[in-house]
């Protein structure tokens, strides 16, 4: 599973025994990319020395709500000024404005909860190669949310 925005990948979930799984972790991911554009993350105000893979690190632990109080414990050795995080409601302001996003996938949708949870990140257009016996539900998720939906006809995973 890939969402992808103006040519660059925002989310890949792979190596998920179903496609909802690897839909939600892609999405999860392009959700938080899309964040990482947000002016107050772009703001953030770092100590001189901390170099690129803690400043992701701490980046990646500012965006999420699943760290743990251990991991906070290291943010003032790392952010010249203590960051506020988002709140729930200016994450899902901002994340809101995500828009036009593609979603492509190795295989076919056998049910619509995917293109629900796609819809949630901004997808507008989605690719698969079709062939699954709910089709017609999935087209019908994908009309209901206005999305444009391509059969490649080319299935690139097997079981």
């Amino acid at each position: 599973m890939c969402f992808a925005l103006d040519g660059q990948v925002i989310g890949v979930g792979a190596g998920q025994q179903s496609r909802i799984h690897c839909t939600r972790l892609a999405g999860d991911k392009a959700d938080l990319w899309w964040l990482r554009q947000h002016p107050r993350t772009l703001g953030l105000k770092f100590k001189p020395e901390i170099r690129r893979p803690e400043r992701d690190n701490a980046i990646d632990q500012f965006l999420r709500d699943d760290v743990t109080p251990a991991e906070r414990e290291g943010w003032p050795e790392v952010f010249a000024e203590m960051p506020v995080q988002f709140s729930p409601e200016e994450k899902r302001d901002w994340l809101s404005q995500l828009k036009e996003v593609a979603l492509g996938s190795d295989a076919f949708f056998p049910f619509r909860d995917s293109i629900d949870r796609a819809a949630q990140t901004g997808v507008r257009y989605v690719l698969q190669p079709g062939g699954s016996a709910r089709d017609d539900v999935v087209i019908q998720a994908c009309d209901q949310y206005g999305m444009r939906m391509v059969f490649s006809g080319v299935r690139l995973f097997h079981h």
